[in-house]
């Protein structure tokens, strides 16, 4: 039986699994629609604010997951605002299938109306992409690009399917299951004797992984390695979650923004084993200074990235999970009493740094500024920072809860403090940055998972994109938003303080935007805390009901990131504390 190139999509989305996907409809992709509509008892279409949301929420669907996020958009403007979301993906290997409508195939090039080469204009930002010209074609596409997203490196891949595409007839045969992801490539037992071999000659071994240890499903693994080598571990910001906070031989993220103990450790360690990382400027700062003290053993599955930033002295391409326990067998079990005690004297310095740190926020007048905080009246130990704030949400958030950020400095400090507890629970912009992907994403893995999304934004961060909220009222999604409101662009500004001379460029504010006011008029449950107490009340508000509640906690805009290692420079030129 011939059916429409529409249907063939819709069917062949509910073949490959796909129970829920994001969108906005317009003219090119109204025939798509109306088959969504037929199929509306099949499958599940969230109908977002705004493309990027839809984008966004697709990501954070995959991220909590592991599973394909898949997202639609008409042509034109509808497809364009899907890039920055499918760029946000491509930089964090995010697992997406992105479908856009176009113009028929006779006035393609004819810069017909809402026309523009999407194709063109994703290419850099995905890991494939099709046109669709020939109805025939159409399923096997479709299915092909459910293969490319989840195999390997994961990664978005965009299909672009013309009108008269979609309203043509074909036969269609189903596929019984799901595609299959290409099977990995497996390590080379060759490396991986020589690995063990470096291993065993290692007296300060150190275990740096990053999301690639997530996607791999590698997490217990390279636990099991940390403790059979007696090895610290510290991640990048992608890695977070992979390992439980509260595991004692994890130091947490390291980097430009990462724990004191981590960073210093990485470089006091004679081997570095890197899995599932790809040594970002970030992650390593200054790069000739970077490997100065240690040789590295870096395993990926992506080939391309080994030895591309940072040369290693022995690279082995291979599935992380299976590359990893076979390492484990193959190397002798090791303990390293002065290592030890080398890492706890750091912890212990982490520590009184980070007391030290905590004080001093507690005791700082606020400096004249646009901020909207006051102080006035307030206890020091009710005021509002960046340590009660996370330490006060932590405490009263569900154990299950998936924890999501926007970008900025809450973005950090809730990647230093937060305490997370099991894998895909941590869900952040690490490679693109993107301010604004946090409410899109923690709609996409509420949906997913139906556990409470705890989202950290900023006011910068939350103005970009807040018209989401109409899709979380409208959807009644379980997300509760921490905006930490210093009234300024705060990274941006801790950067002009340190380095521009105070020269405050367009990073104050000055907006009078009441987000309660904002979040009531969306539909949703709103509260303001300028105090502990304050912000207890709202948690416990939050938690009780169902839906989104959004919590505006008013801090102080001169609180800095600590640590932090300057740009371009190196863990010799880490700064711990603003004199």
């Amino acid at each position: 039986m011939k059916i429409s190139g529409a249907k063939i999509v819709v069917e062949t989305l509910i073949e490959q699994g796909c129970d829920t996907l994001f969108g906005y409809p317009g003219g090119q992709v109204i025939n798509l629609f109306d088959e969504l509509y037929l199929n509306r008892d099949r499958i599940r279409h969230i109908l977002t604010a705004h493309e990027q949301g839809a984008a966004h929420a697709a990501d954070g669907y995959a991220r909590a997951t592991g599973r394909v996020g898949v997202v639609i958009a008409t042509s034109g403007p509808g497809a364009t605002n899907l890039v920055t979301g499918i760029a946000t993906a491509y930089l964090d290997s995010v697992p997406m299938v992105a479908i856009t409508g176009n113009v028929p195939c006779s006035l393609i090039g004819r810069d017909s109306f809402q026309e523009v080469d999407i194709v063109g204009v994703s290419m850099p930002v995905t890991k494939h992409n099709f046109i669709v010209k020939n109805i025939a074609e159409l399923a096997d596409t479709i299915r092909e690009a459910f293969r490319i997203a989840k195999s390997g490196r994961p990664g978005p891949v965009l299909i672009d399917i013309p009108k008269d595409v979609q309203t043509a007839l074909c036969e269609f045969t189903p596929c019984p299951e799901p595609v299959e992801a290409v099977p990995m490539k497996l390590a080379s037992e060759h490396r991986l004797d020589k690995a063990a071999e470096m291993i065993a000659q290692a007296e300060r071994p150190y275990i740096y992984f990053g999301g690639g240890v997530i996607s791999g499903d590698a997490s217990a693994e390279i636990i099991a390695l940390a403790e059979k080598i007696d090895a610290p571990m510290g991640c990048s910001l992608m890695g977070l979650s992979a390992v439980p906070s509260d595991h004692p031989k994890f130091l947490g993220m390291q980097g430009m923004h990462g724990h004191y103990a981590a960073s210093v450790a990485e470089d006091e360690a004679d081997l570095v084993i890197a899995l599932g990382a790809r040594f970002s400027d970030r992650a390593t700062g200054k790069k000739e200074r970077f490997a100065k003290n240690f040789s590295i053993i870096h395993i990926d599955i992506d080939g391309a990235e080994l030895n591309k930033n940072i040369p290693a002295q022995l690279t082995i391409r291979g599935d992380i999970k299976d590359a990893v326990r076979r390492l484990t067998e193959r190397t002798a079990a090791k303990t390293h009493p002065d290592w030890n005690k080398r890492i706890a004297e750091l912890r212990a310095e982490e520590a009184a740094r980070t007391e030290h740190s905590h004080q001093a926020v507690r005791e700082k007048d606020c400096d004249a500024c646009a901020a909207p905080c006051d102080k006035t009246g307030i206890p020091a130990e009710q005021r509002l920072n960046h340590f009660t704030i996370v330490d006060a949400v932590s405490a009263a958030a569900p154990a299950d809860a998936v924890i999501v950020t926007d970008v900025g400095q809450h973005q950090m400090w809730a990647a230093q403090r937060y305490p997370l507890k099991a894998p895909r629970t941590f869900l952040t912009s690490g490679g693109l940055g993107t301010m604004g992907y946090g409410l899109g994403a923690a709609i996409g893995a509420n949906t997913a998972t139906g556990k409470r999304a705890i989202l950290f934004t900023g006011d910068g961060s939350f103005g970009m994109n807040l018209t989401e909220l109409a899709t979380a009222v409208t959807e009644q999604t379980d997300v509760t938003v921490i905006i930490m409101n210093n009234g300024v662009l705060g990274m941006v500004r801790q950067w002009q303080t340190l380095f521009f001379d105070k020269h405050y460029s367009n990073t104050t504010l000055n907006r009078k935007t009441d987000f309660v006011k904002v979040a009531e008029g969306f539909g949703a449950k709103a509260a303001r805390a300028a105090n502990l107490a304050e912000l207890q009340a709202a948690l416990d508000a939050a938690n009780a009901q169902h839906g989104p509640f959004v919590i505006d906690c008013i801090m102080d805009c001169d609180e800095f990131v600590l640590p932090m290692l300057p740009p371009g420079g190196s863990i010799d030129d880490i700064i711990t504390e603003i004199k």
